[in-house]
C-alpha cells in the first residue's frame, strides 16, 4: 500500500481521539469510556477516562474464550539449565487465575502494590499477569539487584508482597536470590508481610515460617481467581528506572492505553499475527521485557519467547540464532549491544550458516543507538530487512519506527525511520523553536502523548513535570539530541548531554561513534566528551576489536584517528582512541558513557546497581591514564 504511512500518520496526528478510539476496538471493554483524551490536567493526559477493563482478560483469557486455548502462549528455553518448556494459552490461563488466588489469600487487592524479582522463567511472567488479573500494581526488579536499590524500590511502592526465586542462573555461577531479598527487607523500612518462593532445584532457599511461602505449594492450595474490572487510569504497572538524583523514578504505565497501544503496535510496527512466534530478546526487569516479552505479544495472540540465556557463552555465538531456528521466530526484538557481541565472536557469521533462518521476517533492534555498520553487518549476515527503532522506558513503545505492518520504507542506516503514528516529533533549538531541517537540537513530542506513555511518576507528580515538560512548554523532553532529515527521518545522535563542544562547535559523539565502527577490526566502540583547559570538551574513544583482530592496537588507534578526521574533519580535534577488552555496560547492554566520561575527567562516580561487572572500571581508568586522562 504505497503511501499508507503518510495517510495513516496524518490521520494520527489530525484526529488523536478518533484514531485510538477505533484502535482500541480490537481489545475486550467491560465498561466502554467515557472520553477518549482528557486534557484537563496537562501534561497528565489520561486516555480512555471511565473505560473498565482487565489487562489479563485480554492478554490470556480472551483468546481461550475465543477457542484458542491449546495454541501456545509461552516457550520457555533456558540453555543455562538445559531445558525447555510451552504452555499453552489455556495453561496459562490456569497458572494466572491460580497466581491470583494465591496472592488473593495473602490480602492483596486491587491497587496493593506487588515487587516481582525474578529470574527469566516463565513463572515471572505468570506473577505479572496475576497481578494485573487482580488490579494489582506490580514493580519488576531485575532478579540479582543489589540489595539496597531493592530496598529502594520496596520502599517508594510499599509493596505488600514480594514473589521471587530462590536463585538465577548465569552461564558461569548461581546467583543466591533470597540472601539479597532477606537483607533488602532488613534495610526496608517498610516491611512486605509475605514472600513467595519459586524453589529452583539448582540452589533451593530457606523459607522463613510466617513470612515466606514455597511457589508449589501456595499455587496448589489456590482458589482461581476471576479477573476484576479496573479503570483504564488505574496503573498496571511500576517500573522503576534510575535517576539523576539518586533516587529512583518510578514509571507508571496504566491500563487501558497501554493494553490498546501494545496491541496495535504487534500488527501495525511488527506485522504480527496471532499464533506467530514472537522474541524480544530481553530480560524482564527492562521496559522491553515488560512491554514485548510479557504483554504486547499475549495481548496480540502470539507465542512468546522467554529465554534464560545470553546471546554469546550459551554455549556459544549462534545461541540467538538456534532460538529462532527451533522455535520459529518470524520477528525478533534485541539489542544493538547483543548484535554487537555476536560479531565480535563471530565476525564472519560462521554460527549463523549453520541454522536454517528461511521462516524469520525481520529483525527489530533498540535500546541504545544502532550504529550503521552494526546494521549492515547484521543486514548481510540474515539477508532479511533489520529495523531499527527508537523508543524509552517512559514511552513503553516506539517512537519512531519503520513499520512493516503498515508500509516498509526505504532504510537509511543509522536512523530509526520514520515518526510512528501518534507521535508529532520535533527537534527543538535551546530557545524552544524547532530547527531547520538537518540541524542537530533537543528531540521533543508534542503533546498530547499517545496511549501507552506514562501519564506520571509514583507519588512524584512534581517531578513528573519539571524533569519532562518544562524546559520546553508544550512538548515532552525525550533527553535525546539529533536531527530530522529532508525526508523526516529521525537521527538520534546521542543523549542532549552526550552532544559536546569543542572549541565553540556542537559536535555529537555519536556521529563519531558511527565512523569509528567502520573500521574493520571495532567491534564496538563509545565516545566521551572529556573536560579540556583549551578547548572546553575533547572527543575521547574507546573501542573494542574484533575477536582473532590482527592488527596491533597502537595501530588501530591511529587508524581511527585518521578516520575520524577524514569522515568528520579536523574541526572534531579527535586525537585519541584507547583499545580496551570491553566497554563498561548495564545488564540490559547500555554503555555507561557518563560513568567513562568522570573516569576521563578524573571525577569521583557511583557504581550503577545495573552495572554488568564492576571489575571492567579499574582496567578503563589504567587505560585511559595511559592516554593522558583519568587524573583527578
Amino acid at each position: 500500500m504505497p503511501g499508507a504511512y503518510a495517510d495513516i500518520y496524518r490521520r494520527s496526528l489530525e484526529d488523536p481521539e478518533r484514531f485510538w478510539a477505533e484502535a482500541a476496538q480490537a481489545i475486550d471493554w467491560i465498561k466502554p469510556w467515557d472520553r477518549v483524551l482528557d486534557t484537563s490536567n496537562p501534561p497528565h493526559n489520561r486516555w480512555f477516562r471511565g473505560g473498565q477493563l482487565n489487562t489479563c482478560h485480554n492478554a490470556v483469557d480472551r483468546h481461550v474464550a475465543a477457542g484458542r486455548g491449546s495454541q501456545t502462549a509461552i516457550i520457555y528455553d533456558s540453555p543455562v539449565t538445559d531445558t525447555q518448556s510451552r504452555l499453552t494459552y489455556a495453561k496459562l490461563q490456569d497458572l494466572a487465575a491460580r497466581c491470583a488466588g494465591a496472592l488473593a489469600a495473602r490480602g492483596i487487592t486491587k491497587g496493593d502494590r506487588v515487587v516481582i524479582y525474578m529470574p527469566m522463567i516463565p513463572e515471572a511472567l505468570v506473577a505479572a499477569l496475576a497481578c494485573a488479573r487482580l488490579g494489582a500494581v506490580h514493580s519488576i526488579v531485575f532478579g540479582g539487584f543489589a540489595a539496597p536499590e531493592l530496598a529502594v524500590r520496596i520502599d517508594d511502592s510499599r509493596a505488600k508482597l514480594v514473589i521471587t526465586a530462590s536463585c538465577g542462573i548465569e552461564p558461569t555461577r548461581l546467583v543466591p536470590y533470597k540472601p539479597l531479598l532477606d537483607q533488602a527487607i532488613e534495610l526496608a523500612k517498610h516491611k512486605p508481610e509475605h514472600v513467595i518462593i519459586v524453589q529452583r532445584p539448582q540452589q533451593p532457599a530457606e523459607l522463613r515460617p510466617g513470612r515466606d511461602a514455597d511457589w508449589a505449594d501456595a499455587m496448589a492450595a489456590a482458589t482461581p481467581h476471576a479477573c476484576v474490572p479496573v479503570d483504564a487510569t488505574d496503573p498496571l504497572y511500576i517500573l522503576y528506572t534510575s535517576g539523576t538524583t539518586g533516587q529512583p523514578k518510578g514509571i507508571v504505565r496504566d491500563n487501558g492505553g497501554h493494553a490498546v497501544a501494545l496491541n496495535w503496535t504487534m500488527r501495525h510496527i511488527y506485522d504480527m499475527a496471532p499464533g506467530e512466534v514472537y522474541w524480544a530478546a530481553s530480560d524482564i526487569g527492562w521496559v522491553v521485557g515488560h512491554s514485548y516479552t510479557i504483554y504486547a505479544p499475549l495481548l496480540a495472540g502470539c507465542t512468546t519467547v522467554v529465554y534464560e540465556g545470553k546471546p554469546v557463552g550459551t554455549p556459544d555465538p549462534g545461541a540467538f540464532w538456534r532460538v529462532i531456528a527451533e522455535h520459529d521466530v518470524k520477528v525478533m526484538f534485541t539489542a544493538p549491544t547483543a548484535i554487537r557481541a555476536i560479531r565480535q565472536q563471530d565476525p564472519e557469521g560462521k554460527h549463523l550458516a549453520s541454522h536454517d533462518l528461511a521462516n524469520l521476517r525481520a529483525l527489530f533492534l533498540a535500546g541504545e543507538r544502532c550504529d550503521p555498520d552494526t546494521l549492515q553487518w547484521c543486514e548481510r549476515q540474515l539477508g532479511r530487512p533489520v529495523i531499527d527503532h527508537w523508543w524509552q522506558t517512559e514511552t513503553g513503545w516506539s517512537i519512531a519506527a519503520n513499520c512493516l505492518g503498515i508500509e516498509q520504507l526505504p532504510v537509511k542506516a543509522g536512523s530509526p525511520t520514520r515518526p510512528c503514528p501518534g507521535w508529532d516529533v520535533q527537534v527543538l533549538d535551546h530557545a524552544g523553536h524547532p530547527t531547520p531541517r538537518g540541524d542537530i537540537g533537543a528531540i521533543c513530542v508534542k503533546l498530547p502523548l499517545p496511549p501507552g506513555t506514562f501519564p506520571t511518576l509514583w507519588n512524584a507528580d512534581q517531578r513528573y513535570r519539571e524533569t519532562y515538560f518544562t524546559e520546553y512548554p508544550g512538548y515532552y523532553k525525550t533527553g535525546d539530541a539529533g536531527l530530522l532529515d529532508e525526508d523526516g527521518y529521525v537521527h538520534v545522535m546521542a543523549r542532549t548531554d552526550d552532544v559536546i563542544n569543542v572549541a565553540g562547535h556542537r559536535l555529537s559523539t555519536g556521529a563519531i561513534e558511527e565512523v569509528l565502527a567502520t573500521h574493520p577490526d571495532v567491534a564496538e566502540c563509545a565516545v566521551v566528551g572529556a573536560a579540556d583547559d583549551l578547548r572546553g570538551q575533547l572527543p575521547v574513544g574507546l573501542v573494542v576489536l574484533n575477536a582473532g583482530a590482527n592488527t596491533a592496537s597502537a595501530d588501530v588507534s591511529q587508524q581511527c584517528v585518521e578516520l575520524v578526521r577524514d569522515r568528520i574533519g579536523a574541526v572534531a580535534a579527535f586525537k585519541t582512541a584507547v583499545v580496551v577488552d570491553r566497554l563498561p555496560k548495564t545488564r540490559s547492554g547500555k554503555i555507561l558513557r557518563g560513568t567513562i566520561k568522570k573516569i576521563a575527567d578524573g571525577e569521583p562516580y557511583k557504581v550503577t546497581p545495573t552495572i554488568e561487572d564492576e571489575a571492567v572500571l579499574p582496567t578503563i581508568a589504567s587505560a585511559l591514564a595511559g592516554a593522558g586522562y583519568a587524573k583527578p
